[in-house]
């Protein structure tokens, strides 16, 4: 696994309100003890809504290990569970020299529709084709090969909001402490850095589980999780 090196501590941008509610201490969920290997952040609320689980990666489009688990991790869990695991990748940098070119490529995709396929294509290119320096004859190539409008996709890349959401991302995943690539968060507050597929299977089907006992809320409130 790669771990993080060179990246400055930064203030937690919008990304984290997005989350819940404030994080005073009577909005800390408390979940209960699930199966598998996790950290639960107690200072962050739960995004747990009933009968699906939100999986967040923190994933360097350049590191090797990101790579695998895009290939081989994710398709495992999304064929396991379904419509009950939503994915979504958070682009973190840890190797030193790189541009943020494919990361912005990646949320700008994302604006526009094409966030999962051109996730797939970025990592295609830089671990398979080995090319490294997304340049405009590049991205032109991989923007089509997604379905989108080169022009289109491109002045989205100038209007600079793609590289906002990106600082705002990698801003969270130091808000968590992210130590290295690839790094799970599920429900937003349980932190898995043991990636094995086996393990978050472990965890998910746990809290899948969960939610078949606990008597749903009554209408207009969420249920509590148990304190462990």
């Amino acid at each position: 696994m790669r771990r993080v090196i060179g990246w400055s501590p930064a203030l937690l941008l919008t990304l984290v309100s997005a989350l819940g509610p404030s994080l005073t201490d009577s909005a800390f969920a408390q979940a209960p003890a699930f199966k598998g290997k996790y950290t639960e952040l107690k200072k962050l609320p739960s995004t747990h809504e009933r009968g699906k689980v939100k999986l967040t990666e923190f994933a360097d489009f350049y590191c090797p290990h990101c790579h695998m688990f895009e290939s081989s991790g994710i398709p495992v869990l999304e064929k396991e569970f379904g419509d009950k695991l939503e994915v979504m990748m958070v682009g973190f940098p840890v190797i030193p020299g790189k541009l943020p070119m494919a990361f912005e490529m990646y949320e700008q995709a994302k604006l526009m529709g094409r966030g999962a396929e051109m996730k797939r294509a970025i990592f295609r290119t830089i671990h398979k084709d080995k090319i490294h320096v997304l340049d405009s004859t590049i991205r032109e190539m991989l923007v089509k090969e997604v379905g989108l409008d080169p022009v289109a996709f491109e002045a989205g890349l100038a209007s600079g909001k793609p590289a906002k959401v990106f600082e705002e991302g990698r801003a969270f995943g130091m808000k968590v402490d992210v130590q290295q690539t690839p790094t799970v968060l599920l429900d937003g507050n349980l932190k898995v850095e043991s990636i094995d597929p086996e393990n978050i299977k472990a965890i998910v089907a746990s809290i899948l589980e969960a939610d078949q006992v606990q008597k749903p809320a009554p209408a207009g409130k969420k249920p509590k999780r148990e304190k462990k």
